[in-house]
């Protein structure tokens, strides 16, 4: 009996990964990214003599910075601190109150009405586009300088932030326990209460721990501008080149920040 003969090598085909268009694409990808990247280089204009110079100006810097003056954190340092932890768990606290409305309203499953939810979503998209530092100049133009206008820029650069996630976990939320209540009768309150919070509890509460931990990160610089807390004592000892206690002041911050850290995971292991 013939053997059947072996395939003609011509109709071997080789496997590719990409099609000739998926490479085109990729082609054209890469090709924009190199062209952005070459792009930005030559619009920032980056000088040449000042990075060669670069390592020179930080030795020189952090011995200006050294040694640190601790003596001055009990009359310069401490109460811009407390004030600084204030600002951000006030900022957040009136954050989660304003926000968790405009993100039920955002949120369609609880909320069946469109425009109502664009609207809301216009809210939320709003409060995330502009900057806390923006927020804080223009508190700070209506209400003065002062923790006011700091607590007021967290609490509204918060409210796209919290909002948004909150109307995402109701949106994700079962809706077996929903029907049931709806089925039995339960007013619209008693549905949000017994239906939807359940759910969306764990979540609620780590996006409230979360905001407060970066709110204590941009509350420390919102001083900068005028906004209170401990940015307003480095904005002064920068102004005055006082760079021992610009080495304390920063020094504080890192620890508020590492502390504040260490407190949210642990509140977070005991809450959820």
């Amino acid at each position: 009996m013939a053997s059947a003969a072996p395939p003609v090598a011509a109709d071997l085909r080789g496997w590719q990964r990409f099609t000739p268009g998926q490479r085109l694409g990729r082609f054209a990808i890469y090709l924009l990214l190199v062209a952005g990247i070459v792009a930005s280089l030559r619009t920032i204009e980056v000088i040449p003599e000042f990075l060669a110079d670069a390592p020179e100006q930080v030795v020189d810097l952090l011995t200006r910075m050294w040694p640190i003056a601790w003596n001055y954190y009990p009359r310069g340092v401490h109460a811009a601190l407390l004030e600084t932890i204030h600002i951000a768990s006030l900022g957040t606290l009136l954050a989660l109150l304003l926000a968790t409305p405009v993100g039920i309203l955002a949120a369609h499953r609880l909320v069946p009405l469109w425009p109502v939810n664009w609207l809301a979503r216009l809210v939320l998209v709003a409060s995330r586009s502009v900057n806390s530092l923006v927020w804080a100049l223009i508190f700070v133009g209506i209400f003065g300088p002062g923790p006011l206008a700091g607590t007021l820029a967290i609490a509204f650069r918060s409210i796209g932030f919290v909002g948004k996630l909150v109307g995402e976990a109701l949106d994700e939320t079962h809706g077996g326990p929903i029907e049931a209540l709806r089925a039995a009768g339960a007013p619209w309150l008693s549905v949000l209460g017994f239906g939807y919070w359940p759910q969306v509890r764990p979540a609620f509460w780590s996006i409230a721990l979360f905001r407060f931990d970066i709110n204590v990160r941009e509350s420390a610089v919102l001083g900068l501008v005028g906004a209170g807390g401990i940015g307003m004592a480095l904005d002064a000892a920068l102004n005055l080149f006082q760079w021992d206690r610009v080495a304390l002041i920063l020094v504080a911050m890192f620890v508020v920040v590492i502390a504040a850290e260490i407190g949210v995971t642990q509140v977070r292991k005991r809450l959820l």
